[in-house]
């Protein structure tokens, strides 16, 4: 058995533009703190291999202090790590990846040919390359394992998502001929989980860490084992703040319909609340001011629609009017406020129906 460690896009010194300077300086040394993380996790799972499939950097250069956080990381790996860069980290002159010492456990493809690097004591051979410039071509294509016996694996960063992609397309023709079996891919922020094409496997982990509002909930890495039975693949979830979005009908009172939604614990994490249906105007500032201790860090949007007066319209000599002459007229005779409180609802649920829009209750 074959045991490795599969992680991707870790965007290290990503700007966290949208938060303040203080938080995103922060967020920056939350990233230095989760490559331990991902050390310590292939050290505890004993892992043989780790494979890192592009973006470690958000671009080509790279602070002092992550540098120095991921040097010793990846010498604390009891076990021999491939780096396959990315678009965001490619192989331009000055780039980390060309300039720095790095641990004699770890080997970086640094051409966009294919090659492979043997590791006899298992039987294993990994194939990789590296992105030379900020789009690459089809990699893969062409490409087919030696078939010797041994376990065939790769570390590449590409799109298998896309056959027009100018980030290194990968197509299921390519994957099935490639004899690999087992293709660990990055550059796409979702993980996809265990995929198949041929008898080769292949996924993507997704980011490590989000970094805003289209990389939402929470992240990982994959562990994953080689077996006479196949690949297997378990998602590692790492610690770290995650982003979420949430949308509450605000009705008469946002900050107490905001709050009845939130989960228990938010006080970790950076939220958008988004606010919807037909309500009574909403003050953001105050509701902000009152909301943002629960959060790391709070944007609201403010999507609601002016409340309708439940009656309006029912003068007029039209469908709806006579909708709501019908209704008022039920109304105004009902014995008791449940009668009442249905005959509103009938009302309102009938005008958003006329007007192609759901009910706000």
């Amino acid at each position: 058995m074959i045991k490795f460690l599969h992680t991707a896009d870790l965007h290290l010194d990503a700007p966290f533009a949208a938060l303040s300077p203080e938080q995103a300086a922060a967020r920056r040394q939350e990233q230095r703190e989760l490559l331990t993380e991902l050390a310590e996790a292939a050290n505890t799972h004993d892992c043989d291999l780790v494979l890192l499939a592009g973006d470690l950097f958000d671009s080509a250069g790279a602070s002092d202090e992550t540098l120095l956080a991921l040097r010793r990381a990846l010498a604390s790996i009891r076990a021999p790590v491939f780096i396959s860069p990315g678009n965001h980290d490619c192989l331009l002159p000055g780039s980390a990846y060309l300039t720095e010492r790095w641990p004699e456990n770890v080997h970086i493809f640094k051409t966009d040919a294919i090659e492979a690097i043997e590791l006899p004591e298992k039987q294993l051979r990994v194939y990789g390359a590296g992105f030379t410039a900020r789009h690459e071509r089809p990699l893969l294509e062409g490409f087919r394992a030696k078939a010797d016996g041994w376990t065939n694996l790769m570390v590449l960063h590409g799109d298998a998502t896309q056959a027009a992609s100018p980030y290194n397309p990968i197509t299921s023709e390519q994957l099935a001929a490639s004899g690999l079996a087992y293709l660990a891919l990055g550059h796409i922020h979702q993980a996809s989980g265990l995929l198949r094409c041929g008898s080769t496997c292949y996924a993507w982990p997704g980011c490590a860490m989000g970094r805003g509002f289209d990389e939402l909930g929470q992240k990982g890495a994959y562990l994953g084992e080689v077996s006479d039975s196949g690949i297997r693949l378990d998602f590692l979830p790492l610690h770290g703040r995650s982003y979420e979005i949430l949308h509450v009908e605000a009705g008469d009172d946002a900050l107490a319909a905001v709050t009845a939604a939130l989960p228990e614990d938010t006080q970790n994490d950076i939220y958008r609340v988004i606010l919807t249906g037909e309500a009574e105007p909403v003050e953001t500032a105050a509701l902000q001011a009152a909301l943002a201790p629960r959060f790391y860090a709070l944007t609201i949007r403010d999507e609601t629609r002016p409340r309708r007066a439940l009656w309006e319209g029912a003068e007029e000599d039209t469908l709806r009017g006579l909708f709501l002459q019908a209704l008022k007229a039920q109304y105004d005779a009902a014995q008791t406020e449940a009668d009442r409180r249905k005959i509103a609802l009938a009302a309102r649920c009938g005008c958003a129906a006329m007007d192609g829009r759901e009910a706000a209750e």
